[in-house]
């Protein structure tokens, strides 16, 4: 096995990464482990393997005795004198071991470390992958859609993963082929491999694909403070320009909205309210609580709450739908808001 045992971990070092130390060391401990299990366990042995010779070799040690009373373990001073005059008693007597079994058994282990330690590689390399991809944005290709609970099997480019019903757009709908963009949410090193978490409902989603649209953003004019999101209906989106001349809301938007017009479709429709942010907590839930005209907001002193006035044709919008728009509000400022028309 020797020759092909030595081209492979080249090879594997060179294809795959794999440091043929890393190997070695493994192939060593496992032959050590193989020989003793096949000469019942008592043999103390050395295994040497030489990468330029592209040889293996085994030796056992013995402790040099004046009467033997273990052969599996000891050699009379009488017979370790004939290997090498130096040595005496309670000393280790060292010598090669040739037997036809080892041949088998190493081959048989090298294979078996081999293929694990392939296994071991690609899981490192995989958990390395999706370990920088976390909290990121990556496309996606959907290959399956499991017609019973929905969940939609896609190619990330690293390995297939799970993109799961729950961490779905409500109301969306995939086909085979179809390039979709994902959060990696998590990323779980299990024995079996590492368990990745794919999310489109995730708020980082939105966050990472206003980071991606807006230069402004990119180069840290316009901070992101906030977002508040119910996915596939509606998010709040709370900016901030460190730059007195850079509008941020305007450079979220775009020129005619080309910029935002990107991420509403690929987030299939759902509707983004751009909010200026501001220290002052009125004017913050004021913006906050847009489309909405607000007439006044008034914070209840040593209290997290507000009470805010709008006009009477105003209510239904501030509140919105199911209280939609003043929850998105109060999650995105932190203020529970209290709405009136008078």
């Amino acid at each position: 096995m020797n020759t092909e045992f030595f081209n492979a971990l080249d090879a594997l070092e060179k294809e795959r990464g794999i440091p043929k130390e890393y190997m070695l060391e493994k192939v060593e401990a496992a032959l050590i482990s193989a020989f003793k299990r096949d000469n019942g366990g008592r043999t103390n042995v050395r295994v040497v393997l030489n990468p330029e010779k592209k040889d293996v070799k085994v030796y056992s040690l013995k402790e040099v005795v004046e009467t033997v009373e273990d052969p599996e373990t000891q050699i009379s001073l009488e017979d370790a004198k004939k290997i090498g005059k130096k040595y005496q008693i309670g000393d280790f007597c060292e010598f090669e071991v040739k037997t036809k079994s080892f041949g088998r058994i190493s081959a048989q282990t090298a294979k078996q470390v081999i293929v694990q330690g392939i296994r071991e590689a690609e899981r490192s390399m995989l958990i390395r992958e999706y370990e920088s991809k976390k909290e990121e944005v990556v496309t996606a290709t959907v290959v399956k859609i499991d017609p019973v609970n929905g969940n939609a099997i896609v190619d990330t480019g690293t390995s297939e993963a799970t993109l799961l019903k729950s961490e779905q757009i409500p109301g969306e709908s995939y086909e085979v082929g179809d390039h979709i963009k994902v959060f990696v949410m998590e990323v779980k090193n299990e024995v079996k491999g590492p368990i990745v978490t794919l999310s489109r409902t995730h708020f980082g989603l939105v966050k990472r694909l206003f980071e991606l649209e807006v230069p402004e953003i990119q180069d840290g004019t316009v901070v992101i403070r906030g977002i508040s999101r119910e996915a596939g209906s509606r998010t709040k989106i709370a900016v901030e320009s460190r730059d007195e001349n850079v509008d941020p809301v305007g450079a979220c938007i775009g020129n005619r909205g080309s910029r935002i017009n990107g991420i509403v479709n690929e987030l299939n429709g759902e509707k983004i309210d751009v909010i200026a942010y501001s220290e002052d907590p009125e004017a913050f839930v004021k913006a906050a609580l847009s489309p909405a005209e607000v007439k006044s907001v008034s914070v209840v002193p040593g209290e997290k709450s507000c009470r805010v006035i709008v006009p009477e044709d105003q209510l239904s919008l501030a509140i919105g739908r199911e209280g939609q728009n003043a929850r998105l509000a109060a999650r995105l400022t932190g203020y529970k808001i209290d709405i009136k028309t008078s």
